[in-house]
C-alpha cells in the first residue's frame, strides 16, 4: 500500500471525528503580554495625593553607594558595553536622544535598591482583613490567617490563574487568626488564635496537636502547664524545629516542645513596675535563637538571654520604650538592632547596646491593628511596614520602605487606597514582597514581583495560562437522590415529641372540658348550673327540676321493688326456678318501744 492510499484512508477516517479531537495545537501567549497584564500603574497622577510620611526623602547617587562598598539587594547590573576607540569616534546617526524625564530619573534612583513592585497579584478569598501571614522556606506555600476564623493554604506549583487556595482550616470556632509561623524545615507550621491553645499542622494541613490549657484557679503562672487566656503571638525557633515561643494575654511568656504537649519547658513572667497581671502583647526569637523579646501591656520591652541557669529576671528591660501596646518586634540578623512598632503611630530603631534612647524614630504611621508587623530586606538593608486607613487625611494603606543605614525613607508603596496593610514580608529566595490587606468586609494578600528580579512564586502561577477546553471536557451535572427525603426512609420523631404534640391536641388527648369560672364564651356559661346555654335557660325557667339532692336513696330504690317483682327482665328469670326466697329480719322497733 502506497503513501496515497493511506492518506486517503487517514482523510476518510479523520472525517469521522470532530474537529477538536485529538491533540490541539493551542497559541502561547507571550509572557510580555502576561506580566503587562499584571503591572502596578503607578505613573498615573493622584488627584489627592498623599501628604508626606515621615522625614523628607532624600537619595543619593546609586554610583555612589557602589563606592561606599555597600551591597546592592537583587541581582547586580549588567556591565555596560565596552567600545572600541573607532566605534567611540564614529558620529552619531539619527536625531540626538531627549533629555531623561526628571520623574524618570527619581524613580530609576528611588528603586536603586531594587525593590521588586513593578508587578502585582492579589491573592483572595477571605472575607475580613487578612491578620496573619507565613511563606515557608522555599516560597513554594504561602498560608494567610484572618479575622473570618479561617486559614487558607497557597500553593504557587499548584497554582493556575486563578490564584485559589488549595486548602482552608478552621482551628478554633469563633477565634480570630493571629499569628502564623513555618519550622526551619517547613514541614510543620504553628497557628496562634484568640484562644488559649496553639495548635501545630504539618505541611498539607492535618491536625498533629494542640497545647492544653492551663488551671485558671491556680494563682502562680509558674505551676501552670499552660496558658491561661487568649493568644497573642508564636514564633518557631530559627534553628531548632522542636521548639516554640508564645505569648498570652495572661501576662506570661512560655517556651514549648513540639514533641510534648501536655506541659510547657519554660514560663517566663515578665517584670512589672506593680504586681498584677499585665498582656505580653509580642514575642520574638533573637537571631540564631540565643535571647526572647517580649513587648508588654504597659509599653515595656524586655529581652533574656538564653544561658544556664537563666530565670524571668530580663537582661534588658526599658521601662517606657512606647506610650501605648506594642504590636511587633523584630531583630536584625547581626544582632546590633531591634525594631517596635505601635499603636502610637511610630516605628522605633533601638541598640541593642544602649536601650535607653532610641535610635531613630518613624512618626506619623497610622497603626489600628494588632498584629501590624516590621520585616527586613535580604541583607538588612531595608527595613518595611505597613500603615492603617487615616480616613481624616484620607490616606489609604501604604508599605513604607526605609533605608537601615541612614535611617531614613526611601520609598512609600500604595497597596489599596481603602484598605489597611497589616503584615509584610520580603522572601528572599524568591524576591518578592507579600503584604496583607482588608478592611471589615474584605481580605487580601499582594504579591509584588518583577519579571526581571524576581524568580518563581508569582512568575510560575501567572505564566501558567489557562488550557483551553476541548469536547472531552464535558461533563453531565449530576441528579443528585436524596433518600431521606421519602416518607419511607425519613427518620420517626422522638416518642417524647409525639407525646407532647398530643397532648396539645384535645381531641386525641380526649381532655375534658373544664368548668368556667369566669363569663362564658363560645357558647358555655361562666356558671356552675350546668355547661350548656339550653341547661341554663330551662333551669332558670323551672322546667327541670332536680329533687335527687333531697330524696332518701333507700326510698328511691324500693320505689321499684314491686315492679321488679312483677316484670323481672334481666337476672330474676334466669334463677326464678332455683332461686331461695328471701326472708328479711323484721323491723323490732316496737318491741324496742315497748
Amino acid at each position: 500500500m502506497g503513501e496515497e492510499d493511506e492518506g486517503e484512508i487517514y482523510d476518510g477516517v479523520r472525517a469521522q471525528f470532530p474537529l477538536t479531537f485529538g491533540k490541539q495545537s493551542k497559541s502561547q501567549t507571550p509572557l510580555e503580554a502576561i506580566h503587562n497584564s499584571t503591572r502596578r500603574h503607578t505613573s498615573a497622577p493622584n488627584p489627592n495625593p498623599n501628604p508626606p510620611i515621615g522625614p523628607p526623602l532624600q537619595i543619593t547617587n546609586a554610583d555612589d553607594d557602589d563606592d561606599d562598598g555597600q551591597a546592592m539587594i537583587g541581582p547586580p547590573r549588567p556591565p555596560p558595553p565596552q567600545l572600541n576607540s573607532e566605534e567611540e569616534d564614529d558620529v552619531m546617526v539619527g536625531p540626538p536622544r531627549p533629555p531623561p524625564d526628571s520623574d524618570d530619573e527619581e524613580e530609576e534612583e528611588g528603586n536603586r535598591f531594587r525593590i521588586p513592585m513593578s508587578n502585582e497579584i492579589v491573592l483572595k478569598g477571605h472575607t475580613k482583613i487578612v491578620s496573619a501571614l507565613a511563606v515557608d522556606q522555599s516560597g513554594s506555600r504561602v498560608l494567610t490567617g484572618s479575622y473570618d476564623y479561617w486559614v487558607r493554604m497557597y500553593d504557587f506549583q499548584g497554582m493556575n490563574h486563578g490564584l485559589q487556595s488549595f486548602r482552608q482550616l478552621e482551628p478554633f470556632e469563633a477565634h480570630q487568626i493571629r499569628h502564623l509561623s513555618w519550622s526551619p524545615t517547613s514541614d510543620r507550621f504553628l497557628c496562634v488564635t484568640g484562644a488559649a491553645q496553639a495548635k501545630i499542622y504539618d505541611r498539607d494541613g492535618l491536625t498533629l496537636g494542640e497545647f492544653v490549657k492551663g488551671d485558671m484557679y491556680i494563682v502562680d503562672l509558674k505551676q501552670t502547664k499552660g496558658h491561661l487566656s487568649g493568644l497573642t503571638c508564636g514564633e518557631w525557633h530559627p534553628n531548632d524545629k522542636d521548639t516554640i515561643l508564645t505569648s498570652s494575654e495572661d501576662g506570661s511568656l512560655r517556651i514549648w516542645d513540639v514533641n510534648n504537649f501536655k506541659n510547657q519547658k519554660q514560663v517566663i513572667k515578665p517584670k512589672l513596675a506593680r504586681p498584677g497581671r499585665v498582656p505580653v502583647t509580642a514575642c520574638t526569637w533573637g537571631p540564631q535563637g540565643k535571647c526572647v523579646a517580649g513587648a508588654i501591656g504597659d509599653g515595656s520591652i524586655q529581652i533574656w538571654n538564653l544561658k544556664p541557669g537563666w530565670g524571668s529576671r530580663p537582661d534588658i528591660h526599658d521601662q517606657r520604650a512606647h506610650s501605648d501596646d506594642i504590636t511587633a518586634l523584630k531583630f536584625s540578623d547581626d544582632a546590633r538592632i531591634l525594631l517596635s512598632r505601635s499603636f502610637d503611630a511610630s516605628l522605633k530603631v533601638w541598640d541593642l547596646r544602649l536601650m535607653k534612647e532610641p535610635l531613630k524614630v518613624f512618626e506619623g504611621l497610622p497603626n489600628n491593628y494588632a498584629q501590624t508587623n516590621i520585616a527586613l530586606s535580604p541583607g538588612d538593608q531595608l527595613i518595611l511596614t505597613g500603615t492603617s486607613v487615616d480616613r481624616d487625611k484620607k490616606i489609604g494603606g501604604l508599605l513604607c520602605f526605609y533605608d537601615r543605614s541612614k535611617l531614613e525613607l526611601v520609598s512609600r508603596v500604595g497597596i489599596s487606597p481603602t484598605c489597611s496593610v497589616v503584615q509584610c514580608a520580603w522572601h528572599p529566595k524568591l524576591n518578592q514582597i507579600f503584604t496583607t490587606a482588608g478592611d471589615k468586609s474584605q481580605g487580601q494578600t499582594h504579591v509584588l514581583y518583577d519579571p526581571t528580579l524576581s524568580e518563581r512564586g508569582a512568575l510560575a502561577c501567572v505564566s501558567r495560562a489557562p488550557r483551553k477546553k476541548s469536547v472531552d471536557d464535558f461533563e453531565p451535572q449530576p441528579v443528585i437522590h436524596n433518600p431521606h427525603s421519602l416518607p419511607l426512609f425519613r427518620d420517626q420523631p422522638s416518642r417524647k415529641r409525639q407525646r407532647e404534640k398530643i397532648l396539645k391536641d384535645p381531641l386525641k388527648s380526649h381532655k375534658p372540658e373544664l368548668p368556667m369560672t369566669g363569663p362564658g364564651f363560645g357558647g358555655r356559661v361562666g356558671a356552675s348550673k350546668g355547661s350548656l346555654l339550653t341547661q341554663y335557660l330551662l333551669k332558670q325557667g323551672g322546667m327541670i327540676k332536680e329533687t335527687w339532692m333531697e330524696e332518701d336513696p333507700r326510698e328511691a330504690i324500693l320505689k321499684y321493688a314491686d315492679v321488679a317483682a312483677r316484670d323481672p327482665k334481666y337476672i330474676a328469670p334466669a334463677y326464678a326456678q332455683t332461686q331461695p326466697e328471701p326472708v328479711f329480719q323484721e323491723s323490732d322497733s316496737e318491741e324496742e318501744d315497748k
